[in-house]
């Protein structure tokens, strides 16, 4: 009977652990997919900013220089008006590397803490059970009588 069921615990914690990944990875997925759109939207706001004096806005720049600076670019913007906004605009394209950095490495902690932690806690919890019915279920050693004497 016990070989029959030697390894059921170890099959209930796996799939315990495999159902838990599923809430974990939606969660995850959804954060991910609403932190990199609010990130590319505030990127694509700074790239596609333009930073104008009161002269170049008085002398029609302002209707060249629209869109990312690829297309400003060839729609005629000024070149010192791009060199001018190219640090800013390099500013926030670093500016959302170190987003995207900084929230994978929150979803690994995040992942760790809320996947693996659980997994190994229940996993050494589900072993001292098992040590403890082990050590409960074994007979208690009978002494002989020879070596009473």
């Amino acid at each position: 009977m016990v070989s029959k069921h030697k390894n059921r615990w170890l099959r209930r914690w796996l799939v315990v652990i495999i159902f838990w990944a599923v809430p974990v990875a939606i969660v995850a997925v959804n954060e991910i997919r609403e932190e990199m759109a609010y990130n590319a939207v505030d990127l694509d706001r700074a790239l596609t900013t333009w930073n104008l004096t009161d002269a170049q806005r008085a002398a029609g720049v302002a209707a060249r220089c629209h869109g990312k600076p690829d297309e400003a670019q060839a729609a005629g913007c000024p070149a010192e008006v791009l060199a001018a906004n190219a640090p800013r605009q390099q500013d926030a394209r670093n500016e959302y590397s170190v987003r995207r950095t900084t929230l994978m490495a929150y979803l690994w902690h995040a992942f760790v803490g809320y996947w693996v932690v659980p997994a190994i806690a229940l996993f050494l919890f589900g072993v001292l059970i098992g040590m403890i019915r082990r050590a409960l279920r074994r007979p208690p050693a009978v002494k002989s009588p020879a070596n009473h004497g």
